[in-house]
């Protein structure tokens, strides 16, 4: 039996170093112990390798009960692969805010908090734990936004951020309560075993993907994404389009589907619907962006939407491609916010009319920038590209209609990420305005290295990750 109080000890060894080491020694103490997190959710993934059916074979990792407290965690092949993406985004995130002089110690506290909360989300099995922490993300990253970001508007959005993600949030606690007076457990594991009538289902089902709908987003309750990720600091942005936007589709697979799914069918039509209507708007939307962190912003809604796209088709290609594109977007949005975040660190701006011509300047920044913008545009050979390629296929074989206008959404990714692109790099260099350049250090560049390693080659041998889900994939649908 494995034990999560490996992870939980060098979690709090992190958070007591950050407290009383010295500024000499945090940042490398800090990055050990970071990459100590990632080997050990890494050694779990090979651990589950062993195991001929992940979902149904979920073991029991941990349990801690004092008193009437009883907390129980579990690791199944879904959510072991978003642990490894929070660690991952963890270790990336305190090698970018390397050389920050303001208060670097309280943010790699914040840094830990939100790994504990994201980790506590991805392993919860009593819905309560898992609302709980859920919200409680809330906090270290208005924290974040509202201390480190980057502008005027930081409170403004911070704000923003909080209260609109907390008011949709309502709905679901109130469905978690009302399941809870009517079978006496929110033990995802019990609730699976009743069979809710369907009346029922058409209720708790609202509650829970309002709350789903403003924390993937989609539109129109998307407003405050493109604010948040504006304002935020660089680490902010990757953590916030890494992760924490796939808490919404997360919870899609490991609750609405396996609880309320006769409700899924049902309402699957309208989400369909609403979510081609994301893609298009939210693409059209970005093709009108003058700041670079608003048009990865936008373009990270129409991708998220795709994910919903392909998991309300309920078939399995639909859904395997809605895992793969989840992931990649974790890696390639984390990349470009990495990016933009760098240029701004040297120009203190990211309106498109300032910049131009940089390609002769920065090439190694300029091939990082065009392979992260392929990905982006799902580029063939990269693992986005298998990912929407798959959810359209599976809308295909639902409905054509939807298929095709969703199909736009691939053509509209080419247009404004070469716009993006051509707009940076290649277009008239002004002088007056930028007049220092130096391309990636060696930092920057492994940082983005290690997220073009992995986007290629899950996009050439996607198979490595599919046999950790398409089991219940198949099982599903």
């Amino acid at each position: 039996m494995l034990d999560f109080s490996v992870y939980y000890f060098l979690l709090l060894g992190g958070w007591i170093t950050s407290l009383f080491l010295t500024n000499k020694y945090l940042r490398q103490v800090s990055l050990i112990i970071s990459f100590l997190i990632l080997i050990w959710s890494l050694y779990i993934s090979f651990v589950f390798s062993y195991y001929t059916s992940i979902f149904d074979s979920t073991v029991l990792l941990y349990q801690f009960s004092l008193w009437n407290f009883n907390y129980q965690c579990q690791l199944d092949g879904i959510s072991i692969l978003f642990v490894i993406l929070s660690n991952l985004l963890l270790v990336l995130c305190l090698l970018v805010n390397w050389n920050l002089k303001y208060k670097q110690r309280e943010v790699i506290i914040m840094l830990y908090f939100v790994n504990f909360m994201l980790f506590n989300v991805f392993v919860a099995v009593e819905l309560i734990f898992f609302y709980i922490f859920f919200e409680a993300i809330l906090i270290p990253m208005f924290m974040l936004i509202g201390i480190w970001g980057s502008r005027e508007r930081k409170i403004n959005a911070a704000y923003q951020f909080f209260l609109y993600t907390l008011l949709g949030s309502v709905f679901m606690i109130v469905s978690i309560l009302w399941l809870y007076s009517h079978y006496g457990t929110t033990d995802i594991r019990l609730l699976n075993m009743y069979s809710v009538g369907v009346s029922r289902q058409l209720i708790f089902w609202l509650g829970f993907f309002i709350s789903i709908a403003i924390k993937v987003p989609m539109v129109p309750v998307h407003i405050w994404l493109p604010e948040a990720h504006v304002e935020a600091p660089t680490v902010g942005s990757v953590i916030l389009a890494g992760v924490l936007l796939k808490l919404g589709t997360y919870a899609v697979i490991k609750f609405l589907f396996p609880l309320f799914l006769a409700a899924s069918m049902y309402y699957a039509p309208a989400v369909l619907t609403l979510s081609v209507f994301g893609i298009l708007y939210a693409s059209l939307t970005t093709l009108t962006q003058v700041d670079m962190k608003k048009i990865v912003a936008y373009s990270s809604v129409a991708h998220m939407n795709y994910v919903v796209l392909g998991l309300f088709v309920f078939n399995v290609s639909g859904f395997v491609g809605a895992m793969f594109l989840m992931l990649s977007h974790g890696l390639v949005s984390s990349g470009l916010f990495m990016l933009v975040g760098f240029l701004y660190e040297r120009y203190k701006t990211r309106i498109l009319l300032y910049f131009g011509g940089i390609a002769r300047m920065m090439p190694l920044f300029t091939f990082m920038f065009f392979v992260f913008v392929l990905a982006n545009m799902s580029f063939p050979g990269t693992f986005s590209f298998v990912g929407e390629f798959l959810v359209l296929m599976g809308v295909m074989l639902k409905t054509t209609v939807i298929g095709v206008l969703a199909s736009l959404g691939m053509i509209f990714a080419a247009g404004y990420s070469l716009m993006l692109y051509n707009s940076v790099f290649f277009s008239t260099l002004k002088f007056n305005i930028i007049r220092g350049f130096s391309d990636l250090t060696k930092r920057e560049f492994y940082c983005l290295f290690v997220l073009f390693v992995l986007f290629m080659l899950f996009g050439i041998k996607p198979a490595y990750l599919s046999v950790l889900f398409d089991r219940f994939a198949i099982g599903l649908f």
